[in-house]
């Protein structure tokens, strides 16, 4: 398997094996930090492959590093494989239909991400034992990636220490390389305690909790004013305190979120978000107490390494596997969902366009734009100490939403399937390509190093804040 060509085909002859097993995850359907059978799952599959396989690292039980080969380069590949909690959903039909209501489903995509970049190593392994290349390549299996910021804590354990490159990719209903940004965030609990009294009887005693959330809340509300415009601050109050009305309210809790452009303004936000936290506790003569939950760090893509990807992904492109069934599926799926008119008028490929409107599938290559990404994501903390690039893969109908029923439904089928295999020979290319060449590693060292020359990575997260705290 010397050849580019070898590595396709190596791929293309797995299609049903690894679409098993992202079935499997699917079916698994398990919440941040609680991925076991998933882990497991993945680990067990690489081990037989051959790799090495590091279990429980960076304190979390379904983080895992399985590694193959010796010396460098040292290429990383990033695999996550959490659900979403409510997000049940049957597969194949059109209709919103929970397989259990109330319970977690992959609404994000993570059961094909995490398969697509163990398909990526494990062809990359084959050419690493056929050629005796020296070079390593090295899966990290990334737990917990919705809301519980898995990879800054597997960062600040120096997990991706000695990593040359780091290439990730998500499941999404177009093909395009990620040359955005992503915000940076905090997430917090702020507990205020109080007295509670009989509201009617002896209110004067009581000291309400839920009046300290509430203005907060007010405050907060009057600080976005102040802010830079490209933030955001979210909040939900997760205690009320209980839901008698007769009751002066003793604790109550408020979570907040905040982004940001650069982690320096999410700290800056947050510092103030605690100032007015602490007013609030001390106009309602209550206590706060804070606890920091999560945070991540901006994503900062390697530009070198995205051209590199952006130049695998177009020569895999477009996908021509797609059977009537697909085809069916992604145009009544459509008619489920807003129109989608606004998105093709921007595009100036016509042929595209046309085939988007026959057959409701994105085949081909979207050209990015530079700018600045509106949502979060922890594979940010990794741009921050190795040079990363991710990109995305059609995998559903297009422009159906993230973190939907439509992108569950549309989980276990021959689209999403391949849709995760041209990821993983986006990567699996993308590897040959750093393994082949020195000069293109070392153009990606370069900008790396020049993007970082002023900066130095600071973890988000507290270190005494524990994974899954």
């Amino acid at each position: 398997m010397d050849t580019k060509e070898k590595l396709i085909a190596f791929l293309d002859s797995k299609v049903k094996d690894f679409s098993k097993i992202s079935d499997k995850i699917w079916d698994f359907a398990e919440l941040q930090f609680k991925e076991k059978k998933s882990s497991e799952l993945l680990s067990s599959v690489l081990e037989n492959e051959g790799f090495t396989v590091e279990k429980n690292v960076a304190g979390i039980k379904t983080a895992f590093i399985a590694s193959y080969g010796s010396g460098n380069p040292v290429i990383g590949i990033l695999g996550e494989f959490d659900a979403l909690s409510n997000m049940s959903q049957k597969s194949g039909v059109t209709h919103k239909e929970p397989l259990v209501e109330g319970a977690p489903g992959h609404g994000c995509g993570h059961h094909l991400l995490g398969t697509g970049s163990l398909a990526a190593c494990i062809a990359v392994k084959e050419y690493l034992k056929e050629t005796g290349m020296k070079g390593t390549i090295k899966f990290f299996g990334c737990p917990a990636e919705e809301g519980g910021a898995g990879k800054v804590f597997m960062v600040r354990s120096g997990c991706f220490e000695g990593v040359d490159v780091a290439m990730t990719w998500h499941p999404a209903s177009q093909n395009m390389v990620w040359e955005d940004s992503s915000l940076a965030t905090n997430q917090v609990y702020f507990n205020f305690k109080g007295i509670s009294s009989h509201a009617a009887a002896s209110p004067h005693l009581g000291r309400s909790a839920l009046d300290a959330v509430e203005l907060m809340n007010v405050g907060v509300n009057y600080l976005r004013e102040h802010i830079i415009s490209d933030a955001r601050v979210h909040y939900a109050v997760t205690n009320t305190g209980g839901i008698a009305p007769n009751i002066v309210q003793a604790e109550a809790t408020v979570l907040y979120l905040m982004r940001a452009p650069h982690i320096s303004q999410v700290r800056d936000i947050y510092s103030r978000v605690c100032k007015i936290a602490d007013g609030a506790a001390l106009m309602t003569e209550t206590q706060v107490e804070t606890k920091f939950d999560t945070g991540e760090c901006e994503y900062r893509p390697n530009i070198p390494l995205t051209k590199l990807i952006e130049k695998n992904l177009k020569e895999v492109l477009p996908i021509a596997n797609y059977t009537q069934e697909d085809i069916s599926l992604a145009k009544s799926m459509i008619d489920t969902m807003p129109s989608m008119d606004g998105f093709l008028h921007k595009l100036e490929d016509k042929k595209l366009v046309e085939y988007i409107e026959e057959t409701g599938i994105c085949n081909g290559f979207i050209e990015g734009t530079n700018g600045l990404g509106s949502g979060s994501t922890d594979v940010g903390d990794v741009s921050w100490v190795v040079p990363t690039a991710q990109f995305t893969t059609s995998c559903a109908a297009c422009e159906t939403p993230m973190h939907s029923w439509q992108l569950v439904a549309q989980g276990k089928s021959n689209l999403a399937h391949q849709g995760m295999i041209t990821a993983a020979k986006t990567m699996a290319l993308s590897a040959f390509d750093i393994l082949q060449s020195p000069q293109v590693l070392q153009e990606i060292k370069e900008a790396f190093e020049k993007d970082f020359s002023q900066e130095k990575y600071i973890c988000p997260i507290p270190e005494e804040v524990l994974p899954g705290y």
